[in-house]
């Protein structure tokens, strides 16, 4: 005789038959659903056979927990999208530099959850380069961030496939990545790049090394295998003999793409250069090293020697947070974030803007590399070019310069990326020193193409264009001239150092 069936729903939440732990009785050749939702039925007893409804409950019991046991624990090791949204919460992905994704990225988001309400913050590491966490907000839903720190290419290449929310980058994004990302919107515009930070591809020797200044050939011809040996560098070697050991990051990271654009240009990089991965890593190596010589972020320093660097034509500068911040050193570079025109996911938004404000930055200093905020720095340690007119003594006499330069982009009299938050940036220096508006000087600079006199004019134009942008904003500085192709910070033979040298220094008199 065929018994009718009983069972419970288990889509809690959904279904009020579940919710109110109701036995569903189906008769035998219906289907085994529940007669609200329609999911299947757990099983618990058939009228006749008590006992063996009862075995296959517990058979159906072990076998849902040993799934929920098993999904829990890829979730907690992975920290899938998909499993974290079927909790009732969101994600948030970021991947790419390694440089900024190793502590900096990380350190970031922790502070960016506890900013977003939430509560008892679990951090989750699997390899070096690949963090998550998790944290409850005050909805009772888990927000999950995850931190994938490969190097920028990879950043690039998982957000064109959807994997990735933000790309991590410690270089600018390519012409081809812009057009084969082209439907996140222009990466090049405000709403897409956010610059986070600034860094200096410090070139590194051990701390015995007697070389103490290098210039741009020189760098090529080391590491491009042409030098080989450290007499072959003459006076700059003080001495020193032997052969050369190199080290490098590896080809996915922004550190390397970096430093083939800014010293090896068209060059290879000898094929005998030690490739790392991670930036601890290969300081360390050069740090144990007499015979090396590598390059690596400004943080990574650590136990080595970092040597101060020349382009044609400008002076030899040391990695530090002043002449990173302004951009004048050699080897200087920005860090950024990137993100599409509309992000579909409302986190990318909260912590893009959150990594850019004055909270943000803090961790930014904290983690080894130069903050946003602007600061002043007396003139006496101010940079000065080789060529240093008279009037700009002049122009700044008894004044302390702030810590950035205001660039354009290139080709273009709009500002950059940076240049727009930086005017903001300067509004919030201005009042909380209590300094009137008329303290501000502006100087501005071309590079040496063209003719000297229609140089001057165009310096000038590139300040009169802060000046106004100051005006906006409640600030009408006190003086606005240029000084044409004076002063370079970047040889004038490149298109990278002709872009450097197009700049607005910004100084306050005292």
């Amino acid at each position: 005789m065929a018994m009718a069936k009983t069972g419970n729903c288990s889509n809690f939440g959904n279904c009020s038959v579940a919710d109110g732990r109701t036995k569903v009785e189906v008769a035998s050749g219906m289907d085994f659903v529940c007669t609200e939702c329609s999911k299947p039925l757990l099983l618990t007893a058939a009228r006749g056979d008590a006992g063996k409804s009862n075995l296959a409950i517990f058979i159906m019991v072990g076998l849902v927990l040993a799934a929920l046991v098993a999904g829990g624990f890829v979730w907690f090791k992975a920290g899938t999208t998909s499993a974290t949204a079927a909790s009732g919460g969101s994600v948030l992905r970021l991947a790419g530099s390694n440089t900024i994704g190793a502590k900096l990225v990380p350190a970031l988001a922790e502070a960016w959850l506890k900013s977003e309400g939430a509560s008892a913050v679990q951090r989750n590491a699997g390899v070096p380069s690949n963090i998550s966490f998790q944290a409850k907000i005050a909805d009772g839903s888990t927000l999950t961030v995850e931190v994938a720190a490969h190097g920028t290419a990879t950043g690039f290449e998982r957000f064109g496939t959807g994997s990735a929310d933000i790309v991590m980058a410690s270089r600018p994004v390519s012409p081809t990545e812009v057009a084969g990302l082209a439907k996140f919107g222009d990466l090049t515009q405000p709403a897409n790049e956010h610059v986070i930070g600034l860094d200096g591809l410090a070139v590194i020797v051990h701390s015995s090394n007697p070389v103490s200044t290098l210039n741009k050939p020189q760098l090529l011809g080391i590491f491009s295998g042409q030098i080989s040996d450290w007499s072959q560098l003459g006076a700059a070697a003080k001495g020193k003999a032997g052969p050369i050991t190199l080290y490098a990051r590896d080809a996915k990271s922004g550190t390397f793409d970096t430093f083939q654009a800014l010293v090896l240009g068209v060059a290879k990089l000898q094929d005998t250069a030690k490739r790392f991965e991670d930036s601890t890593q290969l300081s360390d190596a050069v740090a144990a090293d007499p015979a090396g010589i590598g390059f690596i972020g400004l943080p990574y320093v650590k136990n080595a020697k970092a040597l101060a660097l020349a382009d044609k034509g400008a002076s030899a500068l040391l990695p530090n947070r002043f002449t990173v911040a302004t951009e004048d050193y050699m080897l200087s570079r920005r860090l950024y974030l990137y993100s599409a025109t509309a992000p579909t996911n409302p986190a990318v938004t909260r912590f893009v803007a959150f990594a850019k404000s004055r909270a943000g930055q803090d961790i930014v200093a904290a983690n080894g590399f130069v903050e946003q905020t602007v600061q002043a720095q007396d003139k006496a340690a101010a940079t000065l070019g080789t060529d240093t007119p008279a009037a700009y003594f002049m122009a700044t006499a008894n004044a302390s310069r702030l810590s950035l330069n205001f660039r354009f982009r290139s080709g273009s009299k709009d500002l950059d990326t940076k240049a727009i938050p930086d005017l903001d940036r300067v509004l919030t220096f201005m009042t909380d020193m209590k300094m009137p508006p008329s303290n501000i000087v502006l100087l501005g600079f071309a590079d040496a193409r063209g003719a000297a006199d229609a140089n001057v004019k165009l310096s000038i134009q590139r300040a009169a264009v802060i000046a106004d942008e100051l005006k906006q904003r409640g600030i009408t500085p006190g003086l606005v001239t240029g000084f044409g192709a004076a002063m370079p910070v970047a040889s004038n033979d490149t298109a990278e150092g002709q872009e450097k040298n197009r700049r607005v220094e910004i100084w306050v008199k005292h």
